[in-house]
């Protein structure tokens, strides 16, 4: 397996001075790339427990990174234009800092822009920049969780299933303005996803019945989404109205506390349908045919996904058996 033998290399790369290193990651998003890079945190943080660990992200995902346990400083980057001058000095001071080693876990032509004008000759950096260090092998095949925990693993990082209590819990612990007005027994229902990629939208209708059935099952069902999923969920509503609207309402924290109470979740192929599974809720994810389930399925403790060419294929029933097979009792 391609983890085993880059564990290898990983120890061959361990931090000088034992762990008093000092580490940048870089991860500005999206969500889902995010969330499946939890693993690579968790990983590069046990095998370096003393360790300063820095996470460079996106100004979107400041109130999830700030809850994660593993890291010690939280850098934004708004990813300006690098010909705004004043925005691209500040993140250049980043990365002009004392760094053991900077690990790439975007891979982008923007931190290859990075690397290749403010990192101080010298720094190791472990990605797919032309001329760094520690190139990544060839990932041809490797689903992008394992992506993720071999760039961990070449900065000394020991591969390591993480403890999600901290998603639900700090969530809780976070103030968020929004009052869920759902009952005990709810299931969320995420129909939006990418306005460029509507080929991995399945038919509001779909939603619609499979909302209807788990009402009459006696479950709340509630709607959520951001501002662009606007029209999918407003759709929904039309042929499912006892549905709570709660697109556009909650921040990530408030949604990953949401998720985390629900009874099941299931939606696209989308950012926080990633953010369920890993809060250990029942979720079932919508793949249409440009999503590879070997590379990209949610990773928890209780998911599943079906998967249609064209994504309409699928059928609501064929979505509610999937649930059943999660624990979703059958009707009466």
């Amino acid at each position: 397996m391609v983890s085993n033998l880059l564990a290898v290399k990983g120890q061959s790369h361990m931090l000088q001075n034992g762990n008093n290193g000092r580490i940048l990651v870089i991860k500005h998003g999206a969500l889902g790339d995010i969330v499946q890079a939890i693993d690579g945190f968790a990983s590069l943080r046990a095998g370096n427990p003393l360790a300063h660990i820095a996470l460079m992200t996106s100004p979107g995902f400041l109130s999830l990174a700030k809850m994660m346990p593993w890291f010690d400083e939280v850098i934004v980057d708004p990813r300006a234009g690098l010909f705004n001058l004043a925005a691209a000095w500040r993140i250049r001071r980043y990365f002009r800092q004392d760094w053991s080693v900077i690990v790439d876990m975007q891979c982008s032509s923007r931190t290859q822009k990075y690397f290749a004008h403010f990192v101080r000759p010298g720094t190791r950096w472990i990605g797919r920049a032309s001329g760094c260090s520690d190139p990544l092998p060839d990932f041809t095949g490797v689903n992008n969780r394992d992506r993720m925990v071999t760039s961990a693993q070449m900065a000394g990082g020991i591969v390591q299933s993480p403890d999600m209590s901290w998603l639900v819990t700090g969530a809780a612990q976070t103030d968020h303005p929004t009052v869920f007005t759902v009952g005990k027994k709810y299931a969320v229902l995420i129909p939006g996803c990418s306005l460029a990629k509507p080929q991995k939208r399945w038919p509001a209708e779909r939603f619609a019945a499979v909302g209807n059935d788990l009402v009459s099952r006696g479950f709340d069902v509630v709607l959520v989404g951001t501002a662009d999923d606007r029209d999918a969920v407003n759709a929904v509503l039309a042929a499912s109205p006892d549905a709570i609207d709660l697109c556009g309402k909650t921040n990530l924290a408030g949604l990953a506390r949401l998720l985390g109470g629900a009874a099941f979740v299931i939606g696209n192929d989308t950012g926080p349908m990633f953010l369920a599974a890993r809060t250990g809720v029942p979720s079932l994810m919508i793949m249409g045919p440009d999503t590879d389930p070997t590379m990209s399925a949610p990773k928890g403790a209780a998911t599943s996904w079906l998967q249609g060419a064209p994504i309409s294929k699928i059928s609501a029933i064929a979505a509610i058996d999937a649930l059943e097979s999660l624990g979703l009792k059958p009707n009466a």
